[in-house]
């Protein structure tokens, strides 16, 4: 922009009277700031709900998950375990038997998720955190203890730590069609409830976790796991190791990071993101009408001067460029005041939680948030696109209207 340019928008804006025009243009202006506000929180509420997912998640989840691509369970060997083990970054291995069972306590009875874990599983030290009641250990000298989730202590109105009655746990056997000893229907084992750990309701109300003695026995699977949890060493490159493995296991095997033991439950709140963004993205574009309407009025107002500059010598360009300007500065101070809003909104949600999730079991008492910088980034190149749209046409009908016939 040139010194031209400047001289001829301070000539026609410095003739606006205060008028409607006026009030429109500051509606524009705090109606952008509003719908920016909005869009930068509802996307950093996204983010933290990701992230808090992802650390629940991760609390009870492996690193690395390997799992058969076809069929429950597959063969597992000394040889196997010891050629993962050896792969750089790996640091430990633990092997896992999961089965439904129908376990039984006292009068109380449920249809829960048995998960049997080697030894090994206490040492990764997920779930040392997420316990509630007792100790976690699965093995005391020759008693076997059992790990509930709290949904299920709840549930079964288990105690913690009371040797005098053991959790009942039955498994439904595969047997030949025609026999007809009834001993042979089912499988049952006791073992003690020896803590209880609380991470998210879906695996708070449905697992068990035992030793893989138990449920190997219990379950029959003999060599046979359901997958082996991968520990991997601190700052250990996970993708790397985990390329490893599958150049070492080959097809027959899925080997899992993170993020893909639940793809789907990611890709849909990424999905609600966009929803999310687009249809706030919307309601911009509506509160930017406004600004259409401001630039229109502003260029039936000042045909007479847009005359005036046009005889001093301003063309159709030099005219539509002021119009564009005005709208664009309409859209920029509204989108930084909505910018700053927003950014002090999220910072008062992280330091004192000023919006709870108003239950008393949240795993968090206030609506989690994370600030992105790439979201300012997306809101701020939607709002300049949403303003060039919305600007574009009233400066070409002001070029149009440039001419002497005004005077």
């Amino acid at each position: 922009m040139n010194l031209e340019f400047f001289i001829a928008r301070r000539y026609l804006l410095s003739k606006r009277k205060k008028n409607f025009i006026n009030v429109i243009s500051i509606l524009s202006l705090i109606g952008v700031a509003f719908c920016t506000a909005a869009l930068i929180i509802v996307l950093s509420v996204f983010n933290g709900l990701e992230d808090l997912l992802r650390s629940l998640n991760d609390s009870f989840d492996p690193e690395i998950k390997i799992e058969a691509v076809k069929g429950k369970s597959f063969e597992v060997n000394t040889d196997m375990l010891k050629k993962i083990q050896r792969v750089e970054g790996v640091e430990m291995v633990t092997e896992v038997i999961e089965d439904y069972a129908y376990v039984r306590y006292r009068d109380a009875n449920q249809i829960v998720t048995l998960k049997g874990v080697s030894d090994n599983f206490v040492d990764q030290h997920r779930i040392d955190e997420k316990i509630v009641d007792g100790k976690l250990q699965l093995r005391k000298g020759d008693t076997q203890y059992a790990i509930v989730g709290r949904g299920v202590q709840y549930a079964l109105s288990i105690a913690v730590g009371d040797d005098q009655y053991a959790l009942q746990v039955y498994y439904i056997n595969t047997i030949k069609s025609g026999s007809i000893d009834p001993s042979k229907v089912y499988s049952r084992k006791s073992i003690l409830p020896g803590a209880s750990f609380s991470i998210v309701q879906e695996f708070d109300e449905n697992y068990v976790i035992v030793p893989l003695d138990f449920s190997r026995e219990l379950l029959n699977y003999g060599d046979k796991r359901t997958s082996l949890e991968v520990k991997t060493k601190p700052d250990a490159d996970i993708l790397s190791i985990q390329a490893n493995l599958k150049d070492l296991l080959g097809g027959k095997f899925s080997v899992l990071n993170a993020d893909e033991q639940h793809k789907d439950l990611y890709r849909l709140m990424k999905m609600e993101k966009l929803f999310a963004f687009m249809a706030f993205s919307i309601l911009l574009g509506i509160s930017s009408i406004n600004i259409f309407f401001s630039l229109m009025m502003l260029a039936l107002d000042k045909k007479k001067d847009i005359s005036v500059l046009t005889a001093m010598g301003a063309d159709n360009t030099l005219i539509r460029n002021i119009f564009l300007t005005e709208g664009a500065l309409i859209a920029v101070s509204g989108t930084l005041l909505g910018l700053l809003l927003g950014g002090i909104f999220c910072w008062l949600q992280l330091r004192f939680g000023i919006i709870s999730m108003g239950m008393e079991t949240s795993v968090t008492e206030g609506y989690p948030i994370k600030v992105i910088p790439s979201d300012f980034l997306y809101t701020m190149l939607v709002v300049s696109l949403i303003t060039f749209l919305t600007s574009y046409r009233p400066a070409i009908l002001a070029a149009r209207s440039a001419g002497v016939q005004n005077l």
